[in-house]
């Protein structure tokens, strides 16, 4: 996720809850092979700590994604992940992202470049059910006959952004288009915790099930070792605290601090009192803001 999965948050998830693998924020590879290359891979940033990782990228350019691929192989991720199903307009307007479900033939393309860039690196595209409706009788198989590793799907429309609830029975179709290919169907959306995931593997067959907003706020969303409903108030605001001068170490000279008001958000939430400390951290401008913030309301 944008703005969202970088290194501070990984490293923070890495300490108090590692999930099996992590995935980067999803980033140009348009960008990655421009003169502005530097300024994007602090994106690609990350620590041994986060192993496995995979870098996700975007483009509708099969050439770029070969130049990418190799790239990407250099730094040493453990995998590389195309996107293909963000419905953000900007990245829709290039040809990228959720439009490539409308056209199978280049996202086939996207694939073999990415092989032929990293040809020992595992290729997975992360997408959705379809455009405007479900496809997936007709998109899931084209994605299956260029044979990525694994296929993480989305189960909701471009259409339907995240506005109506994902469609998990739609993740079991999907199992069963895949039946016999050898490549993994790993589901996502609408994921509330770790039994909830298991559920949903369960109900679905799928092989892995992929948490997004889920974590946000929660970094020991998978310690199977914490019970989630006895972290406290003080414990959430001292990790919150850590995270901030994570990002404040890591990327505090190359990203604006405004990118962890959405943490915010999400720590300050659920207690007596949250409200009120949510206004307040959200017009902060810098680490000693939030620290004063922060004492203050202990």
């Amino acid at each position: 996720m944008a703005n969202v999965t970088d290194a501070a948050f990984r490293r923070l998830i890495a300490k108090y809850g590692k999930p099996d693998v992590m995935y980067t924020e999803f980033v140009s590879a348009n960008g990655l092979c421009s003169a502005g290359q530097n300024k994007l891979l602090i994106d690609l940033k990350y620590s041994k700590t986060e192993r496995p990782i995979v870098a996700q990228v975007f483009t509708a350019d099969p050439e770029k994604m070969f130049e990418v691929a190799k790239l990407i192989k250099k730094l040493g991720f453990d995998g590389l992940d195309i996107n293909m199903g963000c419905p953000d307009k900007n990245v829709v307007r290039q040809g990228a992202g959720a439009a490539l479900m409308k056209h199978p033939t280049l996202a086939q393309s996207l694939i073999h470049a990415a092989k032929r860039g990293a040809p020992k690196l595992p290729i997975s595209v992360k997408t959705r059910l379809g455009d405007t409706k479900n496809d997936l009788t007709t998109w899931l198989p084209a994605l299956l006959e260029a044979k990525p590793a694994a296929i993480i799907i989305h189960c909701r429309t471009r259409k339907e952004m995240s506005k109506v609830p994902a469609h998990w029975e739609a993740i079991k179709q999907a199992v069963d288009i895949a039946k016999g290919t050898g490549v993994l169907i790993i589901g996502n959306g609408d994921v509330k915790d770790l039994e909830d995931a298991q559920k949903k593997a369960e109900l679905t067959g799928c092989d892995g099930i992929m948490i997004g907003r889920g974590i946000f706020g929660n970094p020991w969303l998978f310690n199977t070792k914490t019970d989630l409903k006895k972290i406290t108030v003080k414990k959430k605001l001292k990790v919150m605290l850590e995270h901030t001068r994570l990002f404040d170490k890591i990327l505090g000279k190359d990203k604006p601090f405004h990118i962890m008001r959405k943490h915010y958000k999400a720590y300050a939430s659920g207690f007596d009192g949250s409200k009120e400390l949510r206004i307040k951290l959200m017009q902060t401008e810098n680490i000693k803001d939030v620290e004063k913030i922060v004492k203050n309301f202990k």
